[in-house]
């Protein structure tokens, strides 16, 4: 299912109901989740019926799941961009210096 062809209202709609399918799947109840959650079974009974919640119970339900590493697939972590990268990286050394005692010494070989 392409979910760029929904509104946001239908995009809202499937992630309720995959996360409540995930919840019927793992045979757990709106009140075991509720409390693995840490949230009122209501926030739950919300949620799943796509009524307005907050991101933070989204993210409660997936640790609740222990699915909260599925966070990776969705926003993989970008890192450093390669212009950053370089503006950290300052300028490398070609070259390695002689130390001053070195230099006033003679080299025996």
């Amino acid at each position: 299912m392409s979910l760029n062809n929904l509104s946001d209202e239908q995009v809202l709609l499937e992630i309720t109901q995959r996360v409540k399918q995930r919840r019927l799947n793992l045979n757990i109840t709106q009140e075991e989740l509720s409390k693995r959650a840490g949230v009122h079974v209501q926030t739950i009974k919300n949620f799943e019926s796509g009524k307005t919640t907050t991101l933070l119970t989204f993210i409660q339900i997936l640790r609740a799941f222990g699915d909260l590493d599925s966070l990776d697939a969705f926003l993989p972590d970008p890192g450093i961009s390669p212009i950053e990268l370089l503006k950290l990286k300052g300028k490398e050394r070609e070259r390695a210096s002689r130390s001053s005692k070195d230099q006033n010494e003679n080299p025996t070989w």
